[in-house]
């Protein structure tokens, strides 16, 4: 499409029709999940019985909202535990790794960049397994050999970790290195000629041009990591996180509070977006 070209009516019609359906497709299953979280039914499913907070704040019997559900605020508890040590780990790594592959030249370089990006391309069930197995593996050999009882090889919460971490880091290194590679390193060198030491440079002017990728990594990271199942779900111990305990939930059967869960994270998730989206741009 040449836009400086004019556009037939039926183009543009049929533009227009594509927009809205595509953002239909992609919103209007949200927006029903969000519209029945305020359903007064037992349910979480149509028809539609009239308006009710209870699956926010009720504690009855039958009926408990999610501020009261200790069962899923535990679990959401674990899910952010989860995420913030898989963030903390994968910007940290993630950016170092950005300054490797951009700013140093070494012997197989490429081939440990396609090792790199390797994680990304494996499904999830393959990464999870394939970590449960290596991770046993090291458990019995340490039990056997040297009779330890290393728990971070047994599945739990660490090794939830270090499985996230294992393939989220590698998104933030590609996320950092997109902005690195329009660094101008003239300005490392100016800072250099005029006194500054190589530790100064770093953290004065390259982080602080690398600064919004690196928020915006550290935030994908964080929801990456708090949304998990595939992997997750192979390396969880007792300490079920929020994916896990939904898909629980709905498997042998549940209420709306579902629905209430899914709206906070709606809600939550889009104001990350939206304030990320804000730094970054009063940065720029």
């Amino acid at each position: 499409m040449i836009r400086t070209l004019p556009n037939s009516p039926a183009y543009t019609l049929g533009f227009k029709f594509y927009v809205i359906l595509y953002f239909s497709f992609l919103f209007a299953p949200l927006l029903v999940t969000c519209i029945l979280a305020f359903n007064d039914s037992q349910f979480p499913a149509l028809p539609w019985k009239g308006f009710t907070l209870d699956w926010f704040f009720a504690n009855e019997p039958d009926r408990v909202g999610i501020f009261h559900d200790q069962i899923n605020l535990t679990s959401i508890w674990v899910s952010a535990r989860v995420a913030f040590f898989v963030t903390i780990l994968s910007t940290l790594v993630g950016t170092c790794g950005a300054f490797l592959f951009e700013q140093e030249e070494f012997r197989f370089k490429q081939a440990l960049y396609f090792l790199m990006i390797t994680p990304l391309v494996i499904p999830g069930v393959i990464l999870g397994i394939s970590i449960l197995i290596f991770s046993n593996t090291l458990g019995v050999f340490f039990e056997e050999s040297l009779g330890l009882d290393v728990r971070l090889f047994g599945p739990g919460f660490w090794l939830v970790v270090l499985g996230q971490f294992s393939f989220i880091s590698t998104l933030v290194t590609l996320i950092v290195s997109a902005r690195l590679k329009k660094f101008d390193r003239t300005l490392e060198e100016a800072a250099l000629n005029l006194g500054a030491n190589r530790f100064e440079v770093i953290w004065h002017i390259t982080l602080k041009f690398l600064s919004p990728a690196i928020i915006s990594g550290a935030a994908i990271a964080f929801l990456m990591s708090f949304e998990n199942f595939n992997t997750t779900l192979f390396l969880v111990g007792p300490e079920a996180t929020l994916p896990i305990n939904l898909y629980l939930q709905v498997r042998d059967g549940s209420t709306p509070v579902i629905n209430a869960i899914s709206f906070l994270l709606i809600v939550c998730t889009s104001t990350v977006a939206v304030i990320n989206l804000t730094l970054s741009r009063k940065q720029r």
